[in-house]
């Protein structure tokens, strides 16, 4: 139905219309109604058949804007108005801001207008009912483009009732186009303020208050990893969600299998959603109401409704990439109705950060052990896929880019020990990009104090709406106490490049203004802020340069935080899953102490496990969901590419550590060589947990589909022994063979060598084991300092060993590779197992591109000469800070 003013000539031209149906429009109206109202539209018209569901309602069209203003003489005005504007002056904008909203909001709408809006609320009614509850949204013409969202930039208002009310709310919303944030927003983009035209989206409200909402991107928003799906979710109205005003649930799909057929929800973290935003039946449309314990404490969605959004989320990215011709990830938010139990869009835009990297160059962060300048030995990394040069590098306490510094990356980065200063930070959070910067502190916690801020400075403030951005642009970096990594700052930090660390808690009590801080980004998903300027590296490479070799390169991953950024850079797969740092990290308790629960003698024990498991009555579940998130996490970040998992290889001593683990773990006088690995799988004291962490990997493979894991047996120490293992494992529905499920042994005894061609006929595969082959070879403790200077890999019985045991697996036709410390410490060493054909090498993530480099040189696959000396190709910089 479109509403046009009397005196048009084609009285039913879309062009000259004031309102029109969202059920008209389409995402080529972006002129005509804003992007936020196109996309509705396209959606209304091309996804409610394939089963999304999409709120009706209407829009006024950027010709109503136009004739408001010119019908009443205000752009001669606003010319004027701006015509000394100076967005870097907080003042000035502020002034020029409030000049034009109050000369919009004091200038009544045309008759023709308000009578157009009336009548098109009036039907809407009579679709629903009297005084229908409606959203009303700004949707500015130049907005929710590829590279320009404009999110949040104008006003939205919920619980709209009546005429009178729907009126107000457009009226203010065309006031809106000129918040001081919008005028900045303009001004930075480069958008003339008055070649932008105002729609407003009058919409059926999703009655969300009485249940949950979030957002959704099609992308990773850290990492640009585009096969993950991010949900979020919190009680209520949606808008705490994107102001940053509730920690919300997260939930990560991974699309690929899920366009399949199967259940893959690859990770799930609870949110404190402490408030929760309904309505008012007061003078105010919403307000904010605390959340019980119980909601707190269990999740917003069911995991059918987190496959069910993530359904929606595929086929929103796969239209709108079919409309653009190029890949297109979203950003979307979402409503439950609290009445009906149905799901919605109400929202859905081009994702406008990640999508606009050039992915040409590999950028690594690494913070620095000590303090100084000094340096150290030990380091924590994060990857990044940056355009080179990069113009989103970190700025300097004075708020100016710093200048790379080409060094020759030589030295391989370790992580840190346990007696690192950098294991207590401040405050921590979510981490927001995957960059290191630092700078004073500055508490702001009121908008109205934005002008203290100085250029350079690191923001610290409980939350920012789009009132902050003329002060955010200017930060070195962000902090917050509260929002997730969808939320208002989290964008913003990232369409900047500024490194930001959300959900703090108490950020603006524990730092104080003027303090020196390092905002460190780059340990994975979870943000530090250290007190001081500590030293930090930035490693580039060039992507497009790298050789490829015929030995595949793996790498070893541990973390399943970090698995989404190390696989963008390049590999084959990963050759050691370790499932032990899921077990001590994740999971902290035993697995025998999950399934004997009520046995447990001691009772702080039991109350630590019941507290850490509140949300299982099954106590065992609880391992076996959070042990198949962490290794599917993993599996989908380097699908379809094979990835080795090993099952859990703690020593008795090690799962004495575990909560509960004391009761169930003897005390042996030499754990290395005591009841560990294969030894315990079968044996009655640790079966039932070898069972767990069986079906564990068989939700992974069956549930969600990443049937690219190959489990990896470890100190095996006989071929009967392996037989063993295998029928415990088919006793839990692993079946070697079935679904092409392979099994690998670890070979990293000497029996596993002499005896290689028997445990060729049980296993499908070999991984060398370097460190433990060399203990065993030499007769070494490897964790006594006392000897540890004889521990070499690099030794002639050693290198016997691995010789032979290659020469073996390959007459077997069997797979081998090596994921062993040796390698990615000893260029030689690399080179000696290349030279006897080994099938892959798996290297810590900072040793691959090295590595890769070397392998190169020896295979004899080299793109000219000197590939890997500094200023040829396959060049790799450190910039030190």
């Amino acid at each position: 139905m479109a509403i046009v003013i009397k005196e048009t000539a084609q009285p039913t031209s879309k062009e000259r219309s004031l309102i029109l149906w969202l059920n008209e429009v389409g995402i080529g109206d972006i002129p005509l109604v804003g992007g936020k109202n196109a996309s509705l539209g396209e959606m209304i018209q091309q996804l409610i058949p394939k089963g999304v569901n999409v709120p009706m309602g209407f829009a006024t069209t950027a010709y109503a804007y136009r004739y408001f203003i010119e019908s009443a003489g205000l752009e001669a005005q606003l010319r004027e108005l701006f015509t000394d504007l100076d967005v870097d002056n907080v003042n000035n904008l502020r002034e020029r801001g409030k000049k034009a909203r109050s000369l919009l909001i004091h200038t009544p709408f045309p008759p023709e207008l308000r009578d157009a809006i009336a009548r098109a609320y009036q039907t809407l009614c009579e679709q629903y009912y009297l005084d229908t509850d409606v959203a009303v949204r700004s949707s500015a013409t130049a907005e929710d483009l590829p590279d320009a969202s404009f999110a949040g930039q104008q006003e939205t208002y919920l619980n709209v009732t009546t005429t009178a009310g729907v009126l107000a709310a457009c009226h203010k919303c065309f006031a809106s186009l000129f918040t001081d944030r919008a005028i900045s927003y303009r001004q930075i983009k480069g958008f003339d303020h008055f070649n932008i035209a105002l729609a407003v989206g009058v919409q059926k409200m999703v009655r969300s208050d009485l249940a949950s909402a979030g957002v959704m991107f099609t992308i990773e928003t850290e990492t640009g990893f585009k096969d993950a799906a991010l949900i979020t979710a919190a009680y209520g109205l949606g808008e705490n969600v994107v102001q940053g005003a509730v920690n919300p649930d997260e939930y990560y799909v991974f699309k690929p299998t899920l366009k399949a057929g199967f259940r893959s929800i690859i990770d799930k973290k609870l949110g404190s959603k402490e408030l929760k935003m309904v309505y008012d039946d007061g003078s105010k449309f919403t307000k904010n109401i605390l959340v019980s314990n119980p909601e707190k404490n269990k999740f917003a969605l069911t995991d059918d409704e987190i496959l069910q959004l993530g359904h929606w989320a595929c086929l929103i990215e796969d239209h709108y990439s079919q409309v653009h011709g190029v890949y297109t990830p979203m950003d979307i938010e979402w409503a439950k109705d609290g009445i009906t139990n149905q799901l919605f869009v109400v929202q859905a835009r081009p994702e406008t950060v990640q999508s606009q990297k050039s992915q040409n160059v590999l950028r690594t962060y690494r913070l620095a052990m000590g303090h100084g300048g000094q340096g150290g030995q030990g380091g924590q990394e994060r990857i990044s896929l940056l355009s080179f040069p990069d113009p989103r590098c970190p700025l300097s306490p004075e708020g100016t880019p710093r200048s790379p510094i080409p060094v020759l990356y030589e030295k391989p980065l370790t992580r840190l020990r346990e007696a690192s200063p950098l294991e207590n930070p401040l405050v921590t959070g979510r981490a927001v990009g995957s960059a290191i910067s630092q700078g004073k502190a500055r508490i702001i916690c009121e908008v109205s104090k934005i002008d203290q801020f100085q250029p350079g400075e690191v923001l610290v403030t409980d939350r920012t709406d789009p009132d902050w951005e003329p002060i955010m642009k200017r930060a070195s970096a962000i902090i917050t106490n509260s929002g997730g990594r969808t939320c208002h700052a989290a964008i913003i930090a990232r369409e900047l490049g500024v490194p930001a660390i959300v959900g703090c808690g108490n950020a603006t009590e524990v730092l104080k203004s003027g303090q020196e801080v390092t905002v460190s980004c780059a340990e994975g998903e979870e943000g530090k802020v250290y007190p001081g300027l500590l030293p930090f590296d930035v490693q580039e490479v060039a992507l497009e340069d790298l050789p490829r070799t015929r030995t595949q390169i793996f790498m070893n991953v541990g973390n399943p935080q970090e698995a989404f950024s190390l696989s963008a850079i390049p590999n084959d797969g990963v050759g050691l899953a370790r499932t032990e740092f899921i077990i001590a990290n994740h999971i902290q308790t035993h697995p025998m102490a999950l399934i004997k629960y009520d046995q447990l003698e001691d009772q702080f024990v039991k109350e630590k496990i019941a507290e850490i498991t509140a949300l299982y009555d099954d106590k065992p579940q609880y391992f076996v969901d959070k042990l198949a998130q962490g290794i599917g996490r993993i599996a989908a970040a380097f699908y379809p590419k094979p990835v080795i998992v090993r099952m859990s290889d703690f020593k008795s001593n090690e799962y004495a550590n575990l909560l509960g683990g004391r009761q169930f773990e003897p005390k042996e006088e030499n754990p290395m060589l005591g009841w560990r690995g294969a030894a315990r799988y079968y044996d009655q004291g640790y079966r039932e947990g070898f069972a767990l962490e069986c079906q564990a990997m068989k939700r992974v493979r069956e549930e969600m589909g990443l049937v690219n894991i190959i489990p990896m047996i470890p100190f095996c120490r006989t071929p009967d022994e392996g037989r063993l293992v295998l029928a415990e494992m088919a006793k839990n529905g692993l079946h070697q063979g079935e679904n092409g499920l392979q099994v690998y042994v670890m070979c990293e005894l000497p029996n596993n060598v002499i005896m290689a061609e028997e445990f060729a006929e049980v296993f499908d595969g070999f991984s060398i084991g370097s460190n433990d082959l060399t203990q065993l070879t030499l007769g070494i403790d490897r964790d006594s300092a006392l000897v540890a200077g004889l521990f070499d890999e690099r030794s002639q019985g050693v290198k016997q060993m691995v010789k032979m045991a290659i020469a073996a697996a390959k007459k077997h036709n069997r797979k081998i590779g090596i994921c062993g410390q040796a390698p990615s410490d000893y260029p030689e060493f690399a080179q000696f197992l290349v030279e006897q054909g080994i099938d892959s090498i798996s290297l810590n993530p900072d040793s691959v591109l090295k590595t890769m480099l070397e392998v190169a040189k020896v295979e004899g696959r080299d793109r000219g000469s000197g590939i890997g000396d500094k200023g040829d190709k396959g060049e790799i910089n450190t910039n030190t800070q």
